[in-house]
């Protein structure tokens, strides 16, 4: 595969990123992953202006969006990747050892591969770790992404494709890498920004084409939830199968598929709108 770090294009086995990268050491740095459809970077922009907010709250700065994009363009054709994901990842560059960020200015990879489609829906489990909504990274898509690994790796271990956080204050919050949404009392409800969870993309397309309600939500209320679905750039609306191991009545329900008709409307839109 052929990426695109600090400006240029190269082959991966000719990438090289320095054992002093503050990324490396301490998980100084942020992402985003962007989905193409048919070549096409789909709601690029708005990864853009997350992956800005997210550098924002660790004191790091952001080259020229048209830089990114160029970038972005250039690592798909390079790859010949139609349907994909793409990955920009900023981090603090090459820095002394500990934890002061050096002076050199951040490194920017970006990388892409073929999209993998997931299974038609998805079992999920509650972690029995909380998300810290109070954590001075909550809402910002960092690489220190270690808890989502220990917590998606326990999930498969007892059966299910994805783990669901609670936050300090008990209630629901966000999975791994995705969000949530249910219905509870005949309305759709999503935890909000305020519970800790990230400031989804997909989440923000859905919120804007059908009607949600942002509440806080007990954990109760997904176990006894008519239905469910994560939403993820990648997995786009994912219904939920079942959650710790009980099945949920409907799968997909009616406010599943409407959700996942409005964002497959608002792709096609994009795609159609695009020079």
């Amino acid at each position: 595969m052929k990426v695109w770090i600090d400006g240029r294009v190269c082959n991966e086995d000719e990438a090289r990123v320095s054992p002093f990268d503050h990324g490396l050491l301490t998980g100084d740095g942020v992402f985003e992953t962007v989905r193409a459809y048919d070549g096409h970077a789909f709601a690029l922009d708005r990864h853009l202006d997350r992956l800005k907010a997210s550098a924002g709250g660790l004191g790091m700065e952001v080259p020229a969006f048209d830089k990114l994009r160029g970038a972005v363009s250039e690592v798909l054709a390079a790859n010949d990747l139609h349907d994909a994901r793409i990955r920009i990842t900023l981090t603090g560059g090459r820095s002394p050892l500990g934890s002061v960020r050096g002076g050199d200015g951040p490194l920017v990879i970006v990388a892409a591969a073929a999209h993998t489609e997931y299974e038609p829906d998805v079992s999920v489990a509650i972690a029995p770790w909380p998300r810290n909504e109070r954590s001075p990274l909550a809402g910002l898509k960092t690489t220190s992404y270690a808890e989502n690994v220990v917590a998606l790796a326990w999930a498969r271990e007892n059966g299910a494709g994805e783990a669901i956080f609670t936050n300090l204050a008990g209630n629901l919050c966000e999975g791994t890498g995705t969000n949530l949404f249910l219905v509870a009392d005949n309305r759709l409800v999503t935890p909000p920004l305020s519970s800790g969870c990230l400031a989804g993309v997909t989440r923000a397309l859905v919120l804007e084409a059908v009607e949600v309600d942002e509440v806080d939500v007990p954990p109760s209320a997904l176990t006894e939830a008519t239905e469910a679905f994560l939403t993820s750039t990648t997995r786009e609306v994912h219904p939920i199968r079942s959650v710790g191991g009980s099945p949920l009545p409907q799968c997909p329900g009616p406010r599943t598929e409407g959700a996942a008709q409005a964002v497959r409307a608002l792709v096609a839109a994009e795609l159609a709108e695009r020079p």
